[in-house]
């Protein structure tokens, strides 16, 4: 209820404002594209300055910080893709490690490859089967974990990850300063050349590690992304551990972690990868959880970030800047929607839209160019192939994140909340190969078949 109450007076208070000024809300959104706009200059500068001083001064690696870490895997009905993953954290190069695969609830063979792998390796593997009426949600999932767990640092996998053998022995460094309560890797879409969309999601994934090098180079509120997080044990028992009534346990334990005064790194060369989403209705409703646990765990820390005494000063600037982001899209729909009913009872002339279009297209430009430099800097493309991936990226963000502010601001409002997980299938990737060989191998039979024909 707070965070439905919370909500409608943001809105009611933003359609109040541009309506009662609607001819001075060019000077309003002017104004924040402006402050966007110097963020977005000081964060780079933030960035060349930090990348400069590393490469003067390179950050000596303290060798014998080697604490335990107990590596959690929770799966739900992932047969086809737990196995890879078990076996390749197994070859990590890391000497101090213990792996904890959970079978959250499955109706497929899950649990049977993973006590498989708990007899195999007996004394690297603990197995925990949740039972159908357990709790909901990776939160319940972790937290049950958590009481198996023997590390003085938790690293979360999602099922279907992969990574290089040095992946832990590199993040755990950043881990060992006393302030820093978690860090994040990098990630990467492991299939992104199947079609467009896992193309666009890896663009996507890029355009955030340059949003998350920007927060870190200035300290700001740096998220954890679920999978490839590194939490530091008293960073955990300190804020509780993972929030059961979230959807977005990330995001959700970055925010509570930001409040207590822990910092949050990101390590860009560290990567993990994970299989990308290639059908546009599952990403949707992957894409709705991420924004609708974005938008609530917002709602329901708000008081909390407005009076830490913890939070530095930074990182709350940094994340009113960051929610700007949010604000933006919500400020469009409310004035055109204001703006379209004045013009169709004639309070308004037609042309009262193009401040707003301009703007829209001001901020739409600076997006895509702020997308053409991750992509040059993170991925190595071209300048031609950079301009395109940013173009392409941004209309398909536009499509995918624009209409999702809008229907999650109305299920907020509107809509009793509940923990719909939106499941990932994930496997696929294999699938659609075997799909494309027998494809291959029909086609070869028919054509061995014509010159049989033809003999």
């Amino acid at each position: 209820m707070k965070e439905r109450i919370l909500l409608f007076l943001i809105v009611a208070g933003l359609a109040a404002f541009i309506y009662i000024f609607q001819s001075y809300t060019e000077w309003g959104l002017g104004i924040l594209i402006l402050i966007m706009s110097v963020y977005a200059i000081f964060t780079s500068i933030a960035t060349k300055i930090k990348k400069r001083h590393e490469l003067k001064n390179p950050k000596e690696k303290n060798e014998s910080y080697k604490p335990f870490v107990s590596i959690m895997v929770p799966a739900h009905n992932e047969e086809s893709v737990i196995s890879n993953t078990i076996e390749t954290i197994l070859n990590l190069d890391y000497p101090n490690f213990e792996i904890i695969a959970i079978d959250d609830r499955s109706t497929d063979n899950t649990a049977s490859v993973l006590k498989d792998l708990e007899r195999q390796y007996p004394n690297k593997i603990k197995t925990l089967i949740r039972q159908h009426g357990a709790f909901p949600g990776k939160s319940a999932v972790l937290n049950d974990a958590l009481v198996l767990a023997s590390g003085e640092a938790i690293l979360v996998f999602d099922a279907d990850a992969t990574m290089e053998r040095d992946f832990l022995t590199k993040l755990v460094y950043e881990l060992e300063p006393k302030d820093v309560g978690a860090v994040q890797a990098r990630k990467v879409i492991r299939n992104k050349d199947i079609n467009l969309l896992t193309t666009c999601q890896n663009n996507e994934m890029t355009m955030d590690t340059y949003c998350q090098v920007s927060r870190d180079a200035v300290k700001g509120a740096v998220e954890l992304r679920g999978n490839g997080e590194l939490i530091k044990r008293a960073a955990l028992e300190d804020i509780g551990g993972w929030n059961n009534y979230t959807i977005t346990d990330d995001l959700d334990m970055s925010t509570r972690l930001h409040i207590k005064g822990w910092d949050v790194r990101f390590c860009p060369d560290t990567v993990v990868y994970e299989e990308g989403i290639m059908y546009l209705f599952p990403l949707y409703r992957q894409r709705r959880r991420w924004l609708e646990g974005t938008i609530r765990r917002y709602l329901e820390y708000f008081g909390d970030i407005l009076t830490s005494k913890k939070m530095s000063l930074r990182v709350r600037l940094d994340m009113i800047a960051y929610i700007s982001e949010f604000i933006m899209p919500a400020w469009f729909i409310i004035e055109i929607g204001i703006l379209l009913f004045k013009i169709i009872i004639k309070d308004a002339p037609a042309h009262i839209l193009m401040s707003s279009v301009i703007m829209g297209g001001i901020i739409g430009l600076g997006f895509m160019l702020a997308g053409r430099y991750a992509l040059r800097r993170y991925d190595n493309m071209s300048r031609k192939d950079a301009f395109f991936g940013a173009c392409t990226t941004s209309l398909y963000l536009l499509i995918i994140w624009f209409p999702l502010v809008l229907f999650i601001g109305t299920k907020i409002l509107f809509m009793k909340k509940d923990m719909n997980w939106g499941k990932t299938t994930h496997g696929l990737i294999s699938h659609e190969h075997a799909i494309q060989r027998a494809k291959e191998k029909i086609k070869q039979a028919k054509e061995e078949l014509r010159k049989l024909i033809k003999m």
